[in-house]
Order: structure tokens, then sequence, then C-alpha cells
């Protein structure tokens, strides 16, 4: 297992996230990075840190025990959010990020089974003490519908072969750890490159974010932000995945009116809803060349920011 994860972006997140006291939501916690920089850097900032993994906690809790009451740890999902701040006292958010990737720790520990290249058991669970590991999920799963999971979770090429061969594995009892997925993929006979790296990644990640619901949890954080960050606080995401980052631009950029809605005339004094953040990233911010060669893992980072109005 890793000794420790490597945070992405740290100073482009800072030089985003950093508004003087106050306090601030670190979600995902994961190893604590992130949260450890915010401190050092701002003698003013308390930080909120939630993570439904609790081994995660366990291990920033004790990256974080110098910084002492500037720190409040909650084991919570980002629907448990609003629970998780009201209990640290409900004050409005000077910032919040949220990370929407993996730890190092996770995809090392090969009991997760995040990982196609360890064998471990088909778990891809976040929070291990919630809800059922991948295996169980897959044996009452029908083609179709790991299809549509596949192609809009994983941007998996033929996900219609490579679906039925996971579910007749499945189905024979055939699919209980990480290299029995793989055997699966590759007796699929796709003709879009199944035994290659990327294909298993694809796949890997279509089925974590399924088993985490990563993308219900993100709309409920989404919806909820707008009132929970205080105005001119600011909002900095990482997203690792095109699907993660489009939603997160068209719920916090806002739908563009199209032309023909800014001709149409006011109804009945009637506003259109004013949109309630600033879009501080107008173009994707993503890791130098010099950090992904130091840190592979943060190749596919986007990082946007985003202030509420005032």
């Amino acid at each position: 297992m890793s000794a420790r994860h490597e945070p992405v972006l740290v100073a482009e997140v800072l030089a985003y996230l950093r508004g003087g006291p106050g306090l601030y939501l670190d979600a995902t916690l994961g190893d604590g990075g992130h949260a450890q920089a915010l401190l050092a850097a701002e003698p003013g900032a308390r930080v909120l840190g939630c993570d439904r993994d609790s081994e995660a906690l366990a291990f920033a809790a004790d990256r974080l025990r110098e910084f002492g009451s500037r720190v409040t740890l909650a084991h919570a999902t980002f629907r448990e959010l609003p629970v998780a701040l009201e209990r640290a006292g409900g004050e409005p958010l000077a910032g919040a990020l949220l990370d929407l990737g993996l730890s190092s720790r996770q995809i090392d520990d090969a009991a997760r089974g995040m990982s196609f290249q360890a064998e471990g058991p088909l778990d891809l669970r976040m929070d291990r003490t919630s809800g059922l590991p991948a295996a169980e999920r897959l044996r009452t799963m029908e083609a179709p519908e790991l299809q549509r999971l596949l192609r809009e979770l994983g941007d998996v090429p033929d996900a219609r072969r490579i679906s039925r061969a996971i579910v007749a594995a499945a189905r024979d009892g055939r699919l209980e750890s990480t290299h029995d997925l793989v055997a699966a993929i590759d007796r699929s006979g796709s003709k879009a490159g199944a035994r290659h790296p990327r294909r298993y990644a694809q796949v890997f990640q279509a089925l974590r974010m399924s088993v985490n619901d990563e993308a219900g949890e993100l709309e409920a954080a989404l919806a909820w932000l707008p009132g929970a960050v205080r105005p001119g606080g600011v909002v900095v995401t990482l997203a690792y995945h095109s699907g993660e980052d489009r939603k997160i631009k068209q719920s916090l950029r806002g739908a563009r009116m199209s032309r023909s809605a800014k001709r149409l005339p006011e109804i009945a004094g009637a506003r259109l809803p004013e949109r309630p953040w600033d879009e501080l990233t107008h173009r994707v911010v993503t890791p130098s060349q010099d950090e992904k060669d130091r840190n592979p893992r943060a190749r596919s980072a986007r990082l946007r920011a985003f202030r509420k109005k005032s």
C-alpha cells in the first residue's frame, strides 16, 4: 500500500480557494494533503474535512493533528454534507474543495479491488461498511443496464460485447476477483482493443462510479453548495472524468440562454433566476508536465473554480 497520497494541483487549489479567515470544506478529504496546505498557508482558516472512507479519515486525523481545534472531521458522503456542516455549527463556508478522485492508498490496496493490476476481491466500494461489493451487484445486473453504465461512466467502446461477457461470467460464478473481471473483458471478443490497460481502466472506473453512486452524490453536493457558501466564497472542483467535469460546468456555470430566449419579452414581471456563481477559470486548469511526470496519477485532473456572487 502507498504510504501517502500526493495531492494534485496544490498551488493552483490554494491560489483560488484562499479567501481569508473562515470555515472551509474539504471533500473528499483523502489523506488530508490539500487541507494541510490550506491550514499552513491561511492562519485564520478552519477546515471541515469529510470523507466516506473511514480509513482515510483515520490517516488524515493523524496528519492534521498539529492544527488541533482548527480541524473537524466527519465520516460523510456528499449527500450527507448538509448534516456534517450543521453538526460543525452551520457556519456559512468561506470556501469548498470538491476533490472527486481516488487516493493512491485506495488504488494500491488490493483488498479494495480498485485496480486491475493487483489480484483482489472485486469490491470497489469507497466505504466498505456500506452497500454491496461490485461482484454481488453484477450477479443480478442485466447486460443492457451494464452496457449503459460502461458507456456513460467509462466511455467504453464496444460496451455491448464487454457487458455481455461480464454478465455471463457473473452468472456462471466466475466473477469474484479483479483478475476474473479482466479475464471476462478479454473473453468478450471486443474489436475495440479489449486486451489493453486503458480498456481495463475504463471498465473498472465505470463499475466503481456505479457502485458508489458517484454521479448522484456529485449532483447532491452541487445542488447544496449555493446555500452553504457565503457571498464571495469560492468553490474549487477537481474532476478526473469528462462526465463529472461536464456536470460541474452545467451546474455551477449554468445553462447558456439561447438567442431566442434572450429575445422573449418579460412575462408578468417575472425574472429569470440569477446564476449564483462567477466562473474564475474560463478554461479548465490541468497539471503541468512536471507534475504529471512526478505524479502520473494527476494526468487526468481538471480544476475549475467559481466565486459566489455577493
